[in-house]
């Protein structure tokens, strides 16, 4: 596996083309919407262009990525960006981190350094891990994408080439969103090669086909889980309808408009996370506009959005029809406002589960809401396997 080093360095004209595009950006009245019931209310939208037309500042951002180390690589045909970077301890463990939608491999960059120099930040030099962060295939610098069919199971096949071309024959793997569904593959195929599978979000593997979770496996006191888990669904699933069918449709739109993109991510950034309301107390508008940027700055919102569209019409293949599904062993780190959730007779019937824990604050976005608690279990799982 040929590796090239990658250094992130938008060409100007990019720049300035997206300068151009919000100075003659036309927002779209809105009345009524003070709740976001309607969708991204545009006062705040209005707000949030504004900082990014005078005070958002991409080269700051890319000199703090650049701060890493960065590469890409050719991978069953498809380029594959990474950042990689190496532990500080006796005995690092691998870690590949994988991100979801509508995330980028940054959502991570508030754990790279605590994960791989946990000395340094008062944890045991023994947990620090050599972390490896993929952009998902056709996300951001994983790009250009111009191969059908690539979903999460071959995602799984990918990222276990790219650990095995990075010298490591067993890894430990972690996940949020499409990460967590990745990482349960890994661990439902790749048992052998995983030292663990720790993600934040639960769905059976055969979700996108027509698999659901028994109602059996419900107890009285869950059932406000299945409720939860259908009101998602009910009330914002409308950017999952579109883009597990049409999503070439809004492609065309959003790749031609940055505020429509912005308005599309916000959204969900708001909505998913744990924030009451207000999602400035879990994300900067320079975190924002940063996660629209890597999107923009790439083109990378059409492919992005077919990921749904080839998980909903390449029915999942299972490897093996033993139980648990997901051999591996299992952390699974449960926050509040996580968009989806599971009976806990499921969790244990499903999962080769090993440590379970509840966390009492944080969303779907938890590398980015809750860090430190989020570190501190993954730390807490793979120090138990070891």
């Amino acid at each position: 596996m040929d590796i090239e080093r990658f250094v992130i360095d938008i060409d100007q004209s990019r720049l300035d083309d997206l300068a151009s595009r919000l100075k003659n950006a036309r927002i779209t009245p809105d009345f009524g919407n003070s709740n976001w019931e309607y969708g991204t209310n545009t006062n705040y939208l209005t707000e949030l262009v504004e900082y990014w037309r005078e005070d958002y500042d991409w080269r700051k951002h890319e000199e703090e990525m650049n701060r890493f180390e960065h590469f890409k690589t050719e991978i069953d045909g498809l380029t594959i960006h990474f950042l990689y970077k190496k532990g500080k301890g006796p005995s690092s463990t691998p870690l590949l981190l994988s991100h979801g939608w509508p995330w980028t491999f940054w959502d991570y960059q508030k754990l790279i350094d605590p994960l791989t120099d946990p000395a340094a930040y008062g944890g045991d030099a023994a947990d620090a891990f050599d972390v490896v962060i993929p952009s998902l295939p056709g996300y951001g610098f994983s790009t250009p994408l111009t191969t059908t069919g690539i979903n999460f199971e071959s995602t799984a096949d990918i990222f276990v080439k790219l650990m095995d071309g990075l010298g490591y024959k067993k890894f430990a793997a972690h996940g949020h969103d499409w990460g967590a569904i990745i990482t349960a593959q890994l661990g439902h195929k790749y048992a052998d090669k995983l030292i663990g599978a720790h993600f934040t979000t639960m769905i059976p593997l055969d979700a996108f086909s027509g698999g659901t979770v028994d109602g059996s496996f419900f107890s009285e006191e869950e059932m406000d889980i299945a409720e939860k888990n259908v009101n998602f669904f009910t009330d914002g699933g409308g950017y999952f309808a579109l883009q597990t069918t049409r999503p070439q449709t809004l492609a065309n739109a959003l790749s031609d408009s940055p505020v429509g993109l912005c308005s599309w991510i916000l959204e969900k950034r708001r909505d998913w996370s744990d924030c009451g309301g207000n999602v400035e107390s879990r994300f900067s508008k320079d975190d924002l506009i940063t996660t629209v940027m890597l999107y923009w700055l790439t083109d990378s919102f059409g492919t992005s959005a077919r990921y749904y569209y080839e998980a909903a019409h390449r029915p999942w293949a299972p490897s093996h029809n033993r139980e648990p599904v997901v051999e591996a062993p299992c952390g699974i780190a449960i926050f509040p406002e996580e968009i989806l959730c599971q009976p806990e007779a499921w969790i244990n019937h499903y999962y080769n589960l090993k440590q379970i824990s509840r966390m009492e604050s944080g969303g779907h976005f938890a590398a980015m809401e809750e860090p430190e608690v989020l570190l501190c279990d993954i730390q807490q799982f793979f120090a138990s396997l070891r």
